[in-house]
């Protein structure tokens, strides 16, 4: 391949999904390090790889255009049959069991196809990163870091957003000239996209006001549609000068957040995926998902489960977690 070619990596899925592929990036970026690297996927998501320099640009997978691609002998849009016969490499992880869309984007271009698991078989007990890796090993790529990465900052030269540098609040942000938001931070996420993954809220209440008798840390709590009104109910038990409500933003600007705390409490959730890329101390409450499968991936992540279900995980084993991360940290 060229040195100038362009390479296209498509994913769908979850932010989670998205993150345990950005080993994907990372590895091509590595092989073929003045290749141009796109990303076709859902834009909630590609603007981690633009940002932390993972991808050059981004494309939406959710464009109208699309859907002939998706059809057996299905009439494709023009423009996006020369997007990709712009590339000479493509690596796709959409499911595609009847190979319609390998098809039909072989109908337009010439590029290697390569074709991925949209989903690891679990019957396997191998890392997801790890199998979404393993294609590439038709490029000579062989053990590449399997840990998902990324660094993002809070200033607007690592992030894709339309802010000006004198003025943080713009996207949301605490100015650090605030004296609440000074010093040490933890980000916490109480909620997931199932409540079977959510530990029950009255011990999030319980950690809370232990975190505010015991220690003198600012407290961050992330969520999204999924958490409803469950922020607003944790946060209005607790002294309003050392909470921030950080709610349904763009996930850019949560990554830019989360890489400015200096630790993390959440669920099996894509919030905990992304706190971990980031490289945030995490402690992450499991329930009943394949853990050897789909947790996040790093040193310094700890996974706390019980046996019994997540419900019966005692807030002091938390606790103690917690002052075990402060120390360690």
């Amino acid at each position: 391949m060229s040195g100038s070619a362009k390479i296209l990596v498509i994913r769908g899925g979850a932010i989670g999904d998205f993150i345990l592929t950005l080993p994907v990036f990372a590895a091509l970026r590595e092989q073929f390090p003045v290749a141009h690297l796109e990303v076709l996927a859902y834009p909630n998501v590609t603007t981690l790889a633009t940002a932390g320099g993972l991808a050059d640009a981004a494309r939406s997978i959710e464009a109208r255009a699309l859907a002939g691609f998706f059809a057996r002998d299905g009439d494709l849009d023009e423009e996006l049959s020369e997007y990709f016969a712009s590339f000479a490499i493509i690596v796709s992880y959409l499911y595609d069991p009847d190979d319609i869309f390998k098809t039909n984007v072989g109908r337009c271009s010439r590029a290697q196809f390569i074709q991925g698991p949209h989903r690891p078989d679990e019957k396997r007990k191998l890392h997801a990163t790890e199998v979404l890796l393993q294609p590439l090993e038709r490029l000579a790529i062989f053990a590449p870091d399997p840990v998902p990465r990324l660094r993002i900052s809070v200033g607007q030269q690592s992030i894709e957003a339309q802010t000006s540098q004198n003025d943080p609040g713009a996207m949301g942000l605490p100015d650090r000239r605030d004296a609440r938001f000074t010093g040490e931070t933890i980000a916490l996420h109480p909620g997931s996209g199932s409540e079977q993954k959510n530990w029950p809220e009255t011990k999030w209440s319980e950690l809370l006001q232990w975190l505010m008798e015991n220690s003198n840390q600012q407290l961050v709590l992330v969520g999204g549609e999924a958490e409803g009104d469950r922020l607003q109910r944790l946060s209005s038990k607790l002294p309003a000068d050392r909470v921030e409500l950080y709610q349904s933003r763009p996930l850019i600007e949560v990554a830019g957040r989360l890489s400015d705390c200096n630790l993390f409490i959440g669920h099996d959730s894509g919030i905990s995926h992304l706190a971990a890329a980031v490289g945030l101390r995490s402690c992450v409450l499991w329930g009943e998902t394949a853990e050897a499968i789909w947790r996040p991936r790093g040193d310094h992540v700890t996974i706390l489960r019980e046996s019994t279900g997540l419900a019966s995980l005692a807030t002091a084993r938390v606790i103690e977690e917690f002052r075990r991360l402060r120390v360690t940290g």
